[in-house]
């Protein structure tokens, strides 16, 4: 495969994975998939993150998401018990 090709797949992957974030996080069914508001949103927090309070939202955002993730990933991961029962 061609380098182009490789790269291409790349960022159509990281895209999807964007995407992916917007329908987790349940903006789309929220706006209705309302385009013009979650591009808007997306510009207002660009404008947060540029402001003085960029570092501020940075950190505040970042501790949100994380704990999100680790919730979703306890939530998927099977407990000690349920794998047993798997096995069983």
């Amino acid at each position: 495969m061609r380098t182009w090709q490789v790269e291409r797949r790349k960022r159509t992957r990281h895209l999807i994975e964007l995407g992916g974030l917007v329908v987790k996080a349940g903006i789309v069914d929220l706006t209705g998939d309302g385009r013009a508001i979650i591009f808007g949103a997306m510009l207002w927090m660009a404008d947060k993150l540029k402001s003085e309070d960029g570092e501020r939202a940075r950190e505040l955002w970042a501790g949100k998401g994380k704990e999100a993730f680790e919730a979703e990933r306890m939530t998927d991961a099977p407990t000690t018990s349920q794998a047993r029962q798997d096995r069983a």
